[in-house]
């Protein structure tokens, strides 16, 4: 029997709703293969701001530090979004990847048979696409320095690498490369940027040690383009920041909808972040209308990754493909015409099949 301990933070918008369904998933996991869950919530977000002037209240922190994983919502919505305010949601995601040392996020991505038909992209284009972003997290241009000029006329924000911050995060994605198809795409700007020549280098010279990978280097247009017209000769993906934040954006549209994408951010150890990729998306908030298989497949990275529950998560990803084989849709995967789920039951139906 394994024993953890799970800090839910519930977040803004859609989040607490998706949160929810996504814990409840694991304490079925748990009751199914004999297992104890604890469950604890603390504030982060706007919701956080609201109550306690702070996106990450220390409370958070030190409750995150006692537990074995946390499940997070996405934070932030109108209500917090001017750019010019001095405390915003986004701070605290950047807080707490910097805190706890989480400079790898993966986000898995893959065409799902029963929506083929209902994406955006040919079906023909789809098949077969089965891919792993690797993120760099905690370095790049959203942690670099960076100045707004008090008159409003100009700004600046610095794209900072170092080679040790490349290497330890490219080294998650060869790894992840050997254990999968053994093929790496790394994604740069290096004919303009001088931190991504420093990135090429890296990776070129790290790529020695890992004979048994195949390595490819795209500039980051070139790759936005690939990633729509040759989805399926993707295998790992590692980027910097921000490239791999818009590039992972991006493939949703393999998958069908920015709903189903799940994430894992990770350090050194165990301990680690799972949260899909969406925003808080504050237009359908309240609504019971979001998609939490995004949430729900987080959640099986959580026992996949921190746990090392390898058939329970892989017993909830099967539970999710057979869902949507039976056909079950919640509004952004469902095709013109066909009656949407709700969220709890889209949720109900995973559980349905566990």
């Amino acid at each position: 029997m394994a024993t953890a301990k799970i800090l839910v933070l519930p977040g803004d918008g859609i989040g607490p709703e998706v949160t929810t369904q996504a814990s409840e998933a694991l304490r079925r996991v748990a009751q199914r293969f004999g297992h104890d869950f604890r469950f604890e919530e603390a504030l982060m977000g706007g919701v956080a701001i609201d109550r306690t002037g702070e996106p990450l209240p220390a409370d958070t922190l030190r409750r995150g530090e006692q537990a074995d994983a946390i499940l997070m919502g996405a934070v932030g919505g109108p209500k917090w979004s001017d750019p010019n305010a001095s405390v915003r949601p986004e701070q605290g995601l950047l807080q707490i990847r910097q805190h706890f040392g989480l400079f790898a996020n993966l986000r898995p991505v893959k065409a799902w048979p029963a929506l083929v038909q209902h994406a955006p992209l040919r079906p023909d284009l789809l098949e077969g696409v089965d891919m792993l972003f690797v993120r760099e997290l905690t370095g790049g241009i959203y942690f670099g320095e960076r100045q707004e000029a008090g008159s409003g006329d100009s700004a600046y924000d610095t794209m900072f690498y170092s080679a040790d911050e490349v290497k330890r995060v490219t080294d998650v994605a060869f790894r992840a490369a050997q254990g999968r198809r053994g093929k790496l795409a790394s994604i740069d700007k290096a004919n303009v940027l001088a931190s991504m020549r420093l990135w090429r280098r890296t990776v070129m010279t790290l790529a020695e040690g890992y004979g048994d990978v195949e390595v490819e280097h795209l500039l980051v247009d070139a790759a936005a383009m690939h990633l729509l017209t040759r989805p399926a000769d993707f295998d790992v993906i590692v980027a910097g920041n921000m490239f791999a934040d818009i590039l992972s954006d991006e493939a949703s549209v393999l998958a069908g909808s920015l709903g189903m994408l799940p994430s894992a951010s990770l350090g050194t150890g165990t301990f680690g972040i799972y949260e899909p990729i969406h925003g808080s998306a504050p237009d359908i908030a309240g609504k019971g209308i979001a998609n939490p298989i995004g949430m729900i497949l987080s959640a099986a990275l959580l026992l996949r990754y921190s746990l090392q529950l390898e058939a329970e998560a892989q017993a909830l990803e099967e539970a999710v493909t057979r869902a949507l084989d039976g056909g079950a849709r919640t509004a952004d995967i469902a095709p013109p015409g066909m009656a949407a789920m709700r969220t709890e039951e889209m949720a109900q139906a995973i559980f349905d099949q566990l």
